[in-house]
């Protein structure tokens, strides 16, 4: 069994990570069936443009298809606005389709996207390795064979592995890079360095049958398969959809996936014989199934069965995931999500529910599928992992990544009591000189709250007032800190995004940052100390910040340096990271403190008619509610004082007309009409 340090090579956050190669010139796919057009496109989008991409196959007629499928593709992207016109041709000029190996000789990274059949992998790599240079890298797109027996005959295996991709593999986020005994770390480092930087998020996994996010998959799958004994597929379907987007049959047939699980869990009897595979899987091609979200009547009774026995299985392989550490609980919540379609993260599911239920559904499923793995440790223990963050150590720093990039790094409802965690945690390691606070990717330090949350404190200032104030408590934690924490911001920040990074000790940034604080467009004011801390920090720009709060004004990365906002400013993330550890390392033992006195600024009004920068019309009411809140807070006479006032605020605001009417546009995708 792999410790967390030894599935990652270096860094949990793969843009710490140097490679020690740049990015190919040439790469091919090899296969055009299914998959492997798919995870050619996103090569061809995801690469820059002097990069050719070959897709290779046996024959001629799934090449055309697949030319026809890109041109579907990127025909959607133009319609969508995603895509000028005049890039299509060249994007899709770049591709080369090809039965030649020989001219696939020169690619540096090459993967095997063909069918589910080790004797034809085994002969492609045997192939590929005749073929290609030393140097190429040679990766299996497969679903569920270990590394070992695909690769191990291979004279260089140290330059393979598995990189596993989701469908739609071409938008599909996660990517599964598989650490098994021959693989060379800097190869390895390499793949989850590539896939970074070019819009994958990839996570590591042991070498094990069906690895990480699989083997969640297709038992889910075959579990379905098993309760139609006692439950119609759209039965089935239906209750499993208040956990995923859709339902295990309705998978099963847009995927074509039934032979596929069928094998998969053929093979994963060898760890054990409860993983046999339903013998309908073989027998139905089509399972009926309706449109996910069509409300169906299921009896009590029988929802209630389909469920238990579901989450039994669904908590047996995170027990079994976690135990054997076949990949962290972290990957594993985070990639239920955005690879297997689940509304929350599988460890998320087992918090909601509660020890107790958990524990019955356990048992229930150990009575009716006796054989599958059972817990070794209490509930909470497997429960208590970091959901939002990726904690790395480098120099004697540790570095706070949050990994939400399907939410452009929004804070969700547990981000900040991580945060928190993470910050004692390492207050109290000797080994920790100071912290970094960075967020995951090159295009977003963090979007700000989660909108979601303000809901429930509409016409509630107690509850408006604890969202805020409970969000804010590892940002009263970094106040009082000894040990300097320091932001690494990458890219656009924005709401509780600003007041995290402000809150900070100090402030370093790449040159795509920017800075905004947009809650005003939706009838709310920044919570977290947003109306106070800028003004304390730095109140020779106060005008700036009654901009930014009172008619969401942009704040570009060159009047951030020039109000002293952002110390440092860096050309790339690597150079962000070192200059913010710099930062750590120029403020030990001297950590600046916030003003905790009342400061002279110019008073904040309310115009009669006011606008967004952005022409969005704004609310009189609630801009009334931030003016004598910002006024208030900064005549209080501690911070403390002040940001109480911020604090209460935030229910004032949560109970007028204008938060409900400006939250609800905002989910709905309208222009706010705060005149009714």
């Amino acid at each position: 069994m792999k410790t967390n340090k030894e599935l990652y090579p270096s860094y949990q956050n793969p843009f710490l990570i140097e490679p020690g190669r740049p990015l190919p010139d040439e790469v091919a796919v090899v296969g055009a069936g299914t998959i492997g057009p798919d995870i050619a496109y996103y090569l061809i989008t995801g690469l820059p443009e002097s990069c050719k991409i070959y897709l290779v196959d046996v024959v001629e007629d799934p090449l055309k298809k697949a030319e026809q499928r890109f041109a579907g593709y990127a025909q959607k992207a133009v319609d969508r606005r995603k895509m000028k016109p005049e890039k299509v041709e060249k994007l899709l000029g770049r591709v080369v389709y090809t039965t030649d190996y020989n001219e696939i000789r020169n690619c540096g990274l090459v993967i095997e996207a063909a069918t589910e059949d080790l004797g034809i992998k085994r002969k492609i790599f045997t192939t590929l390795e005749e073929t290609l240079g030393e140097d190429a890298i040679l990766a299996s797109n497969t679903s569920s064979i270990p590394a070992d027996q695909i690769f191990s005959h291979l004279k260089h295996p140290e330059r393979t592995t598995i990189t596993h991709f989701f469908a739609p593999a071409w938008r599909s986020l996660p990517v599964e890079v598989i650490n098994w005994e021959s693989a060379d770390p800097e190869v390895l480092n390499y793949l989850i360095w590539f896939f970074a930087a070019t819009g994958k998020t990839p996570v590591v996994t042991d070498n094990v049958y069906s690895f990480l996010l699989n083997r969640i998959f297709e038992n889910w799958t075959n579990e379905a398969a098993y309760l139609v004994e006692g439950a119609t597929s759209v039965q089935i379907d239906s209750v499993t959809e208040q956990y995923v987007g859709a339902g295990p049959f309705f998978v099963l047939n847009m995927s074509n996936g039934n032979p596929i699980v069928y094998s998969s869990q053929t093979r994963r009897m060898a760890e054990r014989s409860c993983y046999d595979p339903s013998p309908l899987l073989l027998s139905v091609k089509s399972w009926e199934t309706k449109k996910p979200g069509t409300p169906i009547e299921v009896p009590m009774d029988v929802a209630e069965w389909v469920s238990d026995r579901m989450l039994g299985l669904v908590f047996s392989q995170c027990f079994d995931i976690a135990d054997r550490n076949i990949g962290t609980r972290g990957d594993l919540n985070f990639g239920s999500i955005v690879g297997l379609g689940f509304k929350k993260g599988v460890f998320d599911l087992m918090a909601d529910l509660g020890t107790k239920e958990v524990e019955r559904i356990v048992a229930r499923y150990e009575e009716e599928r006796p054989g599958f793995p059972q817990p070794k440790r209490s509930i909470e223990e497997y429960l208590d992992f970091p959901r939002d963050l990726l904690v790395d150590d480098k120099d004697g720093v540790r570095i706070l990544t949050i990994r939400r990039p399907q939410a452009v790094n929004a804070l969700g409802l547990g981000t900040c009591a991580e945060l928190l965690k993470e910050l004692k945690r390492g207050a109290d390691d000797p080994s920790v000189k100071g912290f970094v606070i960075t967020g995951y990717g090159t295009k977003a330090f963090c979007a700000g709250a989660d909108i979601n949350g303000f809901i429930a404190t509409f016409g509630d200032r107690r509850a408006g007032f604890a969202l805020a104030s409970g969000n804010s408590e590892v940002l009263h934690y970094i106040d009082q800190m000894d040990k300097p924490v320091v932001a690494a911001v990458n890219g656009l920040t924005m709401g509780g995004g600003f007041e995290v990074a402000s809150r900070c000790h100090s402030m370093v940034a790449t040159k795509n940052a920017f800075f905004q604080l947009p809650e005003i467009t939706l009838g709310i004011l920044p919570g977290m100390g947003g109306a106070v801390i800028p003004y304390r920090k730095w109140p020779h720009a106060a005008e700036t910040f009654h901009g930014m709060i009172g008619e969401a004004k942009r704040l570009t990365l060159d009047e951030a340096v020039e109000i002293g906002v952002v110390k440092k400013v860096a050309d790339s993330y690597t150079e962000l990271i070192e200059a913010a550890i710099s930062e750590v390392n120029r403020l030990e033992g001297k950590v600046p403190r916030i003003q905790d006195a009342p400061v002279d600024i110019p008073p904040f009004t309310v115009p009669e008619s006011p606008v967004a920068e952005s022409k969005l019309p704004l609310s009189v009411e609630a801009l009334s509610v931030v003016a004598d809140v910002v006024n208030r807070a900064a005549a209080a006479p501690s911070l403390a004082a002040a940001l109480d006032i911020n604090y209460k605020g935030s229910g004032e605001i949560s109970c007028i007309a204008a938060s409900r009417e400006g939250v609800s546009a905002f989910l709905e995708k309208r222009k706010p009409n705060f005149s009714k």
